[in-house]
């Protein structure tokens, strides 16, 4: 056989896409020159071009050891060891052939695609920007540098790098698309908005381009825009998980709350182990009552099953600690949240950390969001250690957790945004405990505790939880007395008529609360009701509210529907409430009844059987107002008639209100930092004390 021949017939097959001949011919020459290193690389490409991976890998193993010095065999074994997930491997492959030819901006390019793939996001870069420095006018290379340093939170550097992209090539629709999410992300809708449209003028099937867009429609709270641009991403990549799972944020945004619960089911059969989605679907479940108490404890304890392999669950149950007595030291206390900013929690938070007793508690934050503001500043300057763990892998954080050796890690986010319920579920610290930021159980093995009170957590929702519910000995949160808001100016209307409201949020406003105020206008003639919240903003979900009110017979007249307004605006807006009015059949209020109280508002609320609808009521009883809570629907409504026509009750209150409540235990965050470094101590002297009766009971069956 013409050995020459046949590698230049083989080859022609090869070009020509005629792969079963290509490979007929290239085996032949093998059978005869095994060591044919040419034939051998060439065959291995083949094998990785038809998707036969560990063949390749083969084949171009051997061509390397028959062609040691041959620099571009490396590369292609780094290339399929790549394509069958053996990064580590492919690294090195790379790297070889660096050694023989140190200029190849492909291979540093390949080597910055490997370590972005392993989260190595600081070799990544480094790459990238070597071929950079060799090929200026890659356009791929650009693109992916981009990504890394956005990914690092390093937005102007990424957006730089997109725009060099876009300059070498204007017609590239995905780097518009990054390029609108860099922007996006730095708050730049309408320059985000632009890219997008951009994209879908040069690929108008961009499903990425819809589903960006409705990022930036949600956020401008034209939520029906968003909706049509979630579905546009759909109806052209219908197993699209995140649009799905973010067309079920809009319509829980939108009150559609059946259609919410299909979207997320349906972003969970496209993706099983979606997290995201499945949070958020607990979520929906809990905020808005949907589903019964011992339902929604199988679904979250389902979470973990799903997002986390079996054998991390075992290597975290299996988990020892060594902690020496907290005795003469200090206890080393991590908090974990992804809202240490302008957010409710932090609200909440930012004079838990200044009230904290430092001869007692070693503070560590750990920050798993890189937004940056005022608030954020305030805490990092609180906190003793500020991790920020923002992009870091489940691992990479409990390596460093262990590292600092804490004793109790609080977890401030449960199933909402930004959450980190992977690293509690792999168990990074001897006690672990929910606090605050989540109204419902985590259903995590690994939680120990979720912090509470005897009004927001009694006795009888122990069965609500999967952790062990503690009940501080006093309501479980303090409020921050606001020393710049406005002073009360409340007036009685001349003309009798009496202003109803809620601030709270589009999602609390569940049906049955729609139907009880409603109950209440019917019951009380001469008032009118006042709602105000972000979500008014948009016009759809105005008419919704003015039709529900509506069907129960309430004309739009005695409806006022404001939008969200800046802060001071918003807290003047108390001095129009007579009376506030908290939601029911879900999530009840939170901060917005501390603010309403702050103002000297009087807050009506029914007690509710689970923590979501039972928030307000600890923080009555905190201030001395008990007789604010209703038992009852009818109950509700009598106390809100009763108080509306008690003009000399309320002209009482107004006057005495916020000094009450200022000297009340919901204002006392000295007493509530000491009480929760009480539970901490406690919780850790419980878990030692069963550490030592572990290590005995094993000494004893030694």
């Amino acid at each position: 056989m013409d050995i020459q021949k046949t590698i230049q017939i083989a080859i022609e097959h090869h070009q020509a896409g005629r792969l079963p001949e290509a490979e007929s011919a290239y085996r032949k020459i093998i059978q005869i020159e095994p060591s044919n290193s040419a034939t051998l690389h060439l065959y291995g490409l083949l094998a990785d071009q038809q998707g036969r991976g560990e063949l390749a890998v083969e084949l171009l193993g051997k061509a390397v050891r028959f062609n040691p010095s041959n620099p571009t065999i490396y590369i292609s074994l780094g290339n399929a060891l790549q394509v069958i997930g053996k990064l580590d491997e492919a690294v090195e492959n790379y790297r070889q052939a660096l050694l023989r030819k140190p200029d190849l901006a492909e291979v540093h390019y390949n080597l910055g695609v490997a370590f972005q793939a392993q989260g190595k996001f600081g070799e990544a870069v480094e790459h990238y920007q070597q071929a950079v420095a060799l090929n200026p006018n890659d356009v791929d290379t650009h693109n992916n540098l981009a990504m890394v340093l956005q990914g690092m939170g390093k937005p102007d550097a990424a957006i730089m790098h997109y725009r060099l992209a876009l300059g070498l090539h204007p017609g590239h629709a995905i780097v518009h698309i990054n390029l609108g999410v860099a922007l996006f992300n730095q708050g730049e809708l309408d320059a985000a908005a632009e890219r997008f449209h951009h994209a879908l003028a040069l690929q108008p099937d961009s499903a990425n381009a819809h589903y960006n867009l409705g990022h930036v429609f949600k956020e401008r709270r034209q939520l029906d825009a968003a909706t049509a641009s979630y579905r546009k991403a759909l109806m052209l990549k219908p197993g699209f998980a995140e649009a799905h799972n973010n067309l079920g944020n809009v319509l829980r945004e939108q009150g559609k709350l059946d259609e919410a619960v299909r979207s997320y089911h349906d972003a969970i059969s496209f993706r099983p182990d979606d997290a995201e989605a499945l949070s958020n679907l607990l979520f929906l479940y809990s905020y808005h009552d949907l589903i019964d108490a011992r339902e929604y404890i199988a679904r979250a304890r389902n979470w973990e099953q799903v997002c986390v392999p079996a054998h991390e669950r075992q290597l975290a149950r299996d988990k020892t600690f060594q902690r020496p007595p907290h005795s003469g030291r200090r206890l080393r206390v991590g908090y974990v949240s992804g809202d240490y900013y302008l957010h409710a929690v932090s609200y909440f938070i930012e004079q838990l950390f200044a009230h904290h007793d430092r001869e007692r508690i070693e503070l560590f934050a750990y920050s798993n969001n890189r937004i940056w503001d005022a608030v954020s500043e305030r805490l990092q300057s609180l906190a003793d250690h500020w991790v920020s763990i923002a992009g870091m892998s489940d691992s990479a954080v409990l390596e460093r957790m262990h590292a600092d050796e804490i004793d109790v890690l609080i977890d401030l986010s449960g199933h909402t945004e930004h959450k980190r319920l992977g690293v509690f579920a792999r168990r990074a610290a001897p006690v672990q405990a929910h606090y605050l930021g989540y109204f419902a159980s985590t259903g995590l093995t690994e939680m120990d505790y979720w912090i509470g009170d005897e009004i927001l957590t009694p006795a009888e929702t122990d069965n609500h939880f999967s952790e062990q519910v503690w009940r501080l000995p006093r309501v479980w949160v303090s409020y921050k007395t606001i020393e710049n808001a406005p002073e009360p100016d409340w007036h009685p209307a001349g003309d009798g008529s009496v202003c109803l409201g809620s601030f709270n949020n589009l999602g609390k406003l569940t049906p049955a609360t729609l139907k009880l105020w409603a109950g209440v206008l019917h019951a009380l003639p001469e008032a009118r009701l006042l709602l105000k919240n972000k979500e008014l903003a948009d016009a759809g979900n105005r008419q919704r509210i003015l039709d529900a009110m509506a069907g129960h017979g309430i004309a739009p007249g005695r409806i006022e529907l404001q939008r969200e307004s800046d802060w001071a605006g918003y807290m003047a807006q108390y001095n129009r409430l007579d009376i506030a009015l908290d939601p029911v059949g879900g999530h009840g209020g939170g901060t917005i009844t501390c603010d309403a109280l702050w103002m000297g508002v009087p807050v009506i609320h029914a007690l509710g059987e689970r923590a979501t609808s039972r928030f307000t009521a600890s923080m009555l009883n905190a201030i001395g107002h008990p007789e604010w809570i209703a038992l009852d629907e009818a109950e509700y409504i009598d106390k809100v008639v009763t108080l509306a026509r008690d003009v000399g009750q309320r002209k009482a209150l107004r006057l005495v209100q916020r000094e009450r409540m200022a000297s009340s235990p919901l204002c006392d965050a000295k007493d509530l930092a000491g009480s929760l470094e009480n539970a901490y101590v406690a919780m850790f002297e419980r878990w030692r004390e069963k550490q030592n009766g572990r290590i005995l009971q094993v000494r004893e069956i030694s």
